[in-house]
């Protein structure tokens, strides 16, 4: 019903401060509320919009901030639809999370078209600084190929030079499953096959049971959100770990570990761009989530705490919320927040450190949410794309 009524509605706004006019900065939030990506990024990311909005002071250029927000069911159609809505008759000035690969590149052709910002968080796939890059397209907390070399190159430099994929069947799982392949065979590991996996199952077994006959040391779950913690609690109802084959969660952030708790995820390693237990600013960060929120955020929930408090300051440096003014700013300025350093390339890549982490055994674990041990940095200049190499057509 709450899906349906979403669908029909589009959006629903939530208002911050007194409706704004048309001269106001308005703020949208789209992404998945209600479907498989619903914890991973869903109404918490919001939640963290709406931090950065409040430490930012409620408004820019004397001008009140508003914040709204719709459910795009992973449905492309639907969510150009809202965002078209958005720009051309509510003046949102700027749209940010977009889960889903499938979904950010369809906004990213849409705000190319209309002059608008975005930047995307949620959705993974690289080309979207890359052959699909746009003057007024961002990305920032991680893509396909800095997870591609985090994991990737980890577990086969660690001697898990074979390969099987489970590959969500769209944008994003391909985009991933071929990164994750570069990285793999550039340190001399070998993909022995590959399996494509509709959105949203309920049933792994015969993915998992070709993955299994295959041999391969490293089984690479391409998926994410509720795909990946189904995949991984039925690979245990084959034994595919205890049978000596290990899995490589390929794209899982805080919220998938724990909705599987560590019993089930113990071992497994992973990457992200933010861990609330890093230093003094992502406790900060992450102690404030947890007191509103009663969870503490994930790569996805802190980078849109990030890249809303960076449009807000791209904006506040430029003296105009005009949208070429305010992309020039976004690549000038330093990113220095609760969640991360780091620099925008000319191709809208956010680059920063991404880091390499192994889930804690039970007995390991010292208090709530003390669910990874750190393995390694990995250098944002190693992690993501140069400007030059990425495929950008206006960066070659």
């Amino acid at each position: 019903m709450k899906s349906a009524l979403l669908a029909a509605v589009g959006v629903s706004a939530l208002l911050l401060v007194a409706p704004a006019s048309a001269q106001g900065v308005k703020i949208g939030i789209l992404n998945d509320q209600s479907g498989v990506y619903a914890d991973y990024g869903g109404k918490w990311s919001v939640e963290a919009a709406k931090m950065a909005i409040e430490d930012f002071g409620g408004e820019v250029l004397g001008q009140k901030i508003e914040l709204v927000t719709a459910d795009h069911q992973n449905k492309p159609d639907l969510a150009v639809s809202i965002a078209r809505r958005w720009y051309d008759v509510e003046n949102v000035d700027m749209i940010t999370e977009l889960t889903t690969s499938s979904v950010a590149l369809a906004i990213h052709e849409l705000s190319k078209e209309k002059k608008k910002i975005d930047i995307v968080v949620g959705a993974a796939t690289s080309r979207l600084t890359g052959d699909a890059c746009q003057p007024y397209g961002f990305h920032w907390a991680y893509d396909t190929h800095a997870l591609g070399v985090g994991t990737g190159g980890a577990l086969t430099k660690a001697g898990g030079d074979t390969w099987f994929f489970l590959t969500a069947d769209y944008a994003f799982g391909y985009a991933l499953e071929k990164d994750t392949s570069d990285i793999v065979h550039a340190n001399g590991g070998k993909v022995v096959g590959s399996v494509r996996v509709p959105l949203n199952s309920s049933d792994f077994s015969s993915f998992l049971l070709q993955a299994q006959s295959s041999k391969a040391k490293i089984v690479g779950l391409a998926n994410a959100g509720l795909d990946t913690t189904n995949s991984i609690k039925q690979a245990a109802e084959f034994g595919i770990v205890t049978g000596g084959q290990k899995l490589a969660g390929l794209l899982m952030t805080l919220a998938e570990v724990n909705g599987l708790g560590l019993q089930a995820a113990q071992g497994l390693v992973l990457t992200e761009g933010y861990y609330w237990d890093l230093n003094d600013k992502t406790r900060n960060l992450g102690e404030r989530f947890l007191k509103r929120t009663g969870r503490m955020p994930s790569m996805i929930h802190a980078g849109t705490y990030s890249s809303t408090l960076s449009y807000l300051k791209a904006v506040k440096a430029a003296g105009t919320k005009d949208p070429d003014a305010v992309a020039k700013k976004l690549k000038e300025l330093p990113v220095d927040d609760d969640f991360a350093k780091g620099k925008v390339l000319e191709n809208g890549r956010m680059v920063h450190d991404m880091y390499l982490f192994e889930v804690k055994k039970p007995s390991e674990s010292k208090k709530p949410w003390d669910y990874y041990k750190l393995l390694a940095t990995v250098p944002g200049d190693q992690a993501f794309f140069s400007a030059k190499d990425s495929g950008c057509p206006a960066t070659k």
